[in-house]
Parts: structure tokens; C-alpha cells; sequence
């Protein structure tokens, strides 16, 4: 049994990402993409060109996708500082996916109010059972927790009223 750690963006069987909605493929392509960076330093406006341009994606939300692609590489050290003082161990010893899913996470909590934080977090944690290791989720979690408290303090604090 192979275990790649986050396939190519043109790798999903095209069955399966028909039947996830738009906004959660771009996600998954804004992961990878985010992945490729942090693995080869690559420049984020030709990390997106080259995903835009393979074959056999799916239906995904090309603006999301490029929004949160961008945004997080454009705003990654700031995104950093937010999210180290919730971690047990420093940034760079985080799995290549555990990062990933954090920066886009907290980029997505810090920078789009308008997606409710519950959304955020599971989104994540969703990216984080497809593409990370055994128990990664519950770790992206607990911190992408403490983090909509932080950054979603109105929202966060509200939770569990309805």
C-alpha cells in the first residue's frame, strides 16, 4: 500500500471529485498548492498557473481557489505568527500537510469572516483526514479551535445559540 503524502491536483478519480461541491475542491487544490510551495519554494502566482491548467480537476471554484492560494502565500509570516503560540512544537516540525491545512485554515478564519469559523474548522479537518496522517485532524483542529477564538471572538463566543 502506497502512501503519497498529497497527490498531484489532477490525481483524484474525476468520479470522486464530481461529487464534491466547488468550493471544497478549490479548497483541496489550495492545499496542494500551498503543500508545493512549502516543499519546493516555488513562487505562489506559478504554483496557481500550473494548477489552473492541468487536466481532469473537476468542478471547483477557480476565484476561492486562487484567493486562498494567493492570500495565504501572500500573507504566510503574518499567518505564522498567529498560529505558532497555539502549536506544541515549532512550525517547521509540523508535516508538510499539517502546515498546509493550518496556513490555509487560518487564513480563511483570519481573512473570510463571511464563511462561518464552524465551516473553516471542519473544511480543514476534512483536508486533514483525506491528505494527512492518522490522527492530523484532531490536531488541526484543536488548534484551528483556539485560533477561532481568537480570531473569531463575536462568532466563537456565540456558539452552541441558536
Amino acid at each position: 500500500m502506497s502512501h503519497d503524502a498529497v497527490p498531484s491536483a489532477a490525481s483524484k478519480s474525476p468520479q470522486k471529485s464530481a461529487t464534491k461541491s466547488p468550493r471544497h475542491r478549490a479548497r483541496e487544490l489550495a492545499l496542494q498548492g500551498i503543500y508545493q510551495w512549502r516543499i519546493t519554494g516555488g513562487d505562489g502566482a506559478a504554483i496557481e498557473k500550473q494548477i489552473h491548467a492541468e487536466k481532469n480537476l473537476g468542478r471547483y471554484d477557480k476565484e476561492l481557489f486562487s484567493g486562498l492560494l494567493l492570500g495565504a502565500l501572500g500573507r504566510h509570516s503574518d499567518i505564522e505568527s498567529l498560529i505558532a503560540p497555539h502549536l506544541d512544537r515549532p512550525l517547521n516540525e509540523l508535516s508538510p500537510v499539517e502546515f498546509a491545512v493550518l496556513l490555509l485554515g487560518t487564513f480563511e478564519l483570519f481573512q473570510h469572516s463571511e464563511v462561518p469559523y464552524k465551516v473553516v474548522i471542519n473544511e480543514a479537518v476534512e483536508l486533514a483526514k483525506t491528505f494527512g496522517g492518522t490522527d492530523g485532524h484532531k490536531y488541526v483542529n484543536g488548534v484551528l479551535d483556539k485560533l477561532a477564538a481568537q480570531l473569531r471572538g463575536p462568532e466563537f463566543a456565540g456558539r452552541g445559540k441558536a
